[in-house]
């Protein structure tokens, strides 16, 4: 009897994944271990791993297509055999409403809708839907770093999916550059405004909420809302700091070794919340759960959205432990190839948009931490220091904490913890 491989469960929050590709075909012989697919959830694109020996006799899912959890993707067993597909184990998805139907609401997350493999049904199929692109994540990154305008590439892949090889031939041939002419031949102006000589910032548009969007928008309103949000700010004398990351830095170039200001913050927090455990917790309702490990993750910036893949057991590491682990993880999450044990798990996050030269911001707590840290861009400017005014360097940390879990007092306990640590950054070194 053949072996029937359905969608698993590939993050936390998943409900459907996206199937991106496949890597066998009908008829190939396979075994366990090998790998059938590339599958992307709501946090990242992962492979889908075979756990039978046999013949790929039949794919359920297509290229492009969604598929709910549990959903059937493939068969597995004997050449020759005969499988049918399996029945659907929810019920189909509501057709799309009429634009003058009232909004229907969405199905309960615990009735999941079944493959949408009909164009109609299927957000990454066709090539476009609408307004909407539809682009591999390696496609639509490539497209980002080489300025290639997506709407203006034709899609070579399955049901007119954009691919890689797509983005490389519009570099070569120069014709799908952002601000090139759209296809139509015509520029599009602003709704309510005159074009300037310049024309228009973009082409207006509108695009399908993506799975990762619509997750992060679901958890955020539901942390804002939900969550009684207290803020506090700390500002450090960053020069001793940077004085050290200089040092080192050029001390062991020959050894490959580079820290960043976000290495120091993420070790930093990490003793920090050894010296101040209350903040290492998260609210469960009727209890609160003290956590033993600092698992310090951090916001990753993606095309789409945002990750946080989380640096475990950070108290228990060398700084240098840290930083090579961040740049990995940040690396492989850029890649949408982190693993779900890489992003879950996190027991306090560092959000920084100080490399992006932002002063200060006040960071949405990530459920289920009880707190976040966001980190500013270092500021030169006159300080007094032994009673002189001087010119020195500073760094703005905000705490953003759930007060059914801090106190005010304890978060601001927090700060000092870390602003000692980070004033004598020697100490991260021990």
């Amino acid at each position: 009897m053949a072996n029937i491989i359905e969608m698993p469960k590939l993050s936390d929050t998943m409900t459907v994944g996206t199937l991106v590709k496949w890597l066998k075909k009908e008829g190939d012989v396979v075994k366990s271990g090998d790998m059938l697919a590339e599958v992307e959830t709501d946090k990242a694109t992962m492979e889908l791993e075979c756990f039978f020996d046999g013949t790929l006799l039949k794919i359920f899912s297509p290229a492009g297509s969604q598929v709910a959890l549990g959903a059937a993707l493939c068969a597995v067993g004997k050449p020759g055999e005969t499988v049918e597909t399996p029945a659907p184990k929810a019920a189909p998805a509501a057709e799309a409403p009429k634009a003058d139907a009232p909004r229907q609401e969405a199905p309960p997350a615990s009735t999941p809708a079944p493959v949408a493999a009909q164009p109609t049904a299927a957000p990454s199929a066709p090539a476009s839907f609408g307004d909407r692109i539809k682009i591999s994540p390696l496609a639509k990154k490539l497209a980002t770093e080489k300025g290639i305008d997506a709407s203006l590439v034709t899609g070579s892949g399955p049901h007119g999916r954009i691919v890689r090889e797509d983005i490389l031939a519009a570099e070569k041939s120069g014709s799908a550059k952002a601000g090139s002419t759209s296809k139509s031949g015509g520029a599009s102006s602003f709704a309510g405004g005159a074009v300037g000589a310049k024309g228009p910032i973009q082409q207006e548009r509108t695009v399908a909420v993506s799975t990762m969007r619509g997750v992060i928008a679901k958890r955020l309103l539901e942390s804002k809302t939900t969550i009684p949000h207290f803020y506090l700010d700390i500002e450090i004398d960053a020069e001793p700091l940077l004085a050290l990351r200089e040092q080192l830095n050029k001390g062991l170039e020959k050894a490959g070794v580079k820290l960043s200001v976000n290495d120091f913050i993420l070790k930093g927090s990490a003793e920090a919340l050894r010296r101040v455990p209350d903040v290492n917790a998260a609210w469960e309702g009727t209890q609160i759960r003290y956590l033993a490990a600092a698992h310090v993750s951090f916001a990753v910036a993606l095309p789409d959205g945002l990750i946080t893949p989380v640096v475990k057991d950070a108290h228990d590491k060398s700084i240098f432990q840290v930083s090579a682990e961040a740049k990995s993880l940040g690396k492989l999450a850029k890649d949408k190839k982190l693993k779900p044990d890489q992003f879950t798990g996190g027991t306090f996050c560092v959000s920084n948009l100080g490399m992006m030269g932002i002063p200060k911001f006040y960071p949405i707590i990530n459920p289920p931490n009880a707190a976040i840290l966001g980190v500013g861009t270092t500021v030169t400017k006159p300080v007094v220091k032994n009673g002189q005014i001087v010119v020195g360097q500073t760094l703005t940390l905000t705490l953003s904490a759930d007060h059914r879990v801090v106190d005010g007092a304890v978060g601001a306990q927090f700060l000092a913890a870390l602003k000692a640590v980070l004033e004598s950054p020697a100490l991260l070194l021990v």
